[in-house]
């Protein structure tokens, strides 16, 4: 790879207040770029202004969807260290999307290098308060000019990072789902496993129902039989039943989460007992039915842990743990913000650091 050209903008943005972050709603001033041609591979790698970018309408992204992302966060350590968590996930599940959706791979350590550099000279858009964050966004788009229906030659790699708040403004209080049993969001051997705009895109109509309803998020079923759990909106999911947790295996049409893996490590370590396998709606709601469902929770980069307090299935609704966030929850959402923000041991070696701020 040729040397990394640098640009500075001469127009910092101003930042906005922390109060107000939201999640992604505001952009540093730099962003990484990237070109592949079929000829060079991947060239021209450069940080330059946040602005614009300039494509031919008849990109084959815009037709064909041809598209892949990943989200990882940098925080603003104890120390002063810039911290990102388990970048070496993100980049390799990137690449397994990119293979899934017939893109280029990129080379881990390049990549790497690309968003801590980016991180390093954006660093103080890294919020001060400890709950906060930079959420960094890598993705690659088909640009070359064609209508044909095949793998691009042209793609653009870009980093943008967005200082971001609480994913829900209402912070670790217990969010309500609904059950999706008419839509579904992927099968095995399509496009669920890889982390692409396309699942996403095929999401929004019965997430618009559910908050019509006065649900967060949407539970997803399996694609075939509609029975099992797959994932819930944009994180992965765990529930507890019993003593024992219990999450969806994953299955070739289930996201393999950076944040699900941490907390199944987590809860390894800690020697709770944790169990990857299928599990339907009907054993869930039976489970609760018998008192035995003690408490849920997503896991996702953007919320880190999202307990459940209500779920609505057809025309049963349940109530779980009281609609409280459960002792697991709130131990796992200390422990992996803390070690994310530098704050805790981190003994299974999470953290990788680019810099002091």
């Amino acid at each position: 790879m040729e040397q990394l050209q640098v640009i500075r903008t001469n127009q910092p943005k101003h930042k906005p207040n922390e109060d107000e972050l939201g999640f992604g709603k505001y952009f540093s001033d730099h962003m990484f770029v990237a070109e592949y041609s079929s000829e060079k591979g991947w060239h021209d790698s450069r940080i330059i202004p946040y602005g614009p970018i300039s494509l031919d309408p008849s990109a084959m992204v815009l037709h064909y969807g041809q598209e892949v992302f990943e989200g990882m966060k940098a925080y603003r350590g104890a120390e002063g260290d810039i911290i990102l968590f388990r970048p070496d996930m993100n980049i390799r599940r990137m690449n397994r999307s990119c293979d899934r959706l017939g893109i280029p791979q990129v080379e881990p350590e390049w990549l790497l290098q690309a968003i801590s550099k980016l991180v390093e000279i954006d660093h103080d858009w890294i919020p001060q308060r400890v709950e906060n964050s930079l959420y960094i966004r890598p993705f690659i788009i088909a640009t070359e000019p064609c209508l044909g229906v095949r793998a691009s030659q042209e793609y653009k790699l870009i980093i943008i990072t967005s200082p971001v708040g609480a994913y829900y403004s209402s912070g670790l209080a217990p969010v309500s789902i609904y059950v999706e049993d008419q839509y579904v969001r992927a099968v095995r051997g399509g496009t669920g496993e890889a982390k692409t705009s396309i699942n996403y895109a095929s999401s929004i109509k019965a997430q618009e129902e559910a908050k019509r309803q006065g649900y967060s998020q949407v539970l997803w079923l399996d694609g075939v039989e509609q029975r099992y759990i797959e994932e819930v909106g944009s994180m992965n999911v765990f529930f507890k039943v019993a003593g024992e947790v219990i999450t969806p295996e994953l299955n070739g049409s289930i996201l393999p989460g950076v944040t699900r893996d941490s907390v199944i490590m987590m809860l390894k370590h800690w020697g709770i007992p944790v169990t990857e396998r299928k599990i339907s709606v009907e054993e869930l709601f039976e489970a609760h039915q018998q008192g035995k469902l003690e408490e849920a929770f997503g896991t996702g980069t953007a919320a880190v842990i999202s307990p459940i307090g209500a779920m609505k299935w057809e025309e049963q609704s349940i109530e779980i743990n009281g609609g409280n966030t459960g002792e697991i929850s709130g131990r796992l959402y200390d422990t992996i913000t803390g070690i994310q923000q530098g704050k805790l041991a981190d003994p299974l070696n999470w953290r990788h650091l680019i810099g002091k701020l």
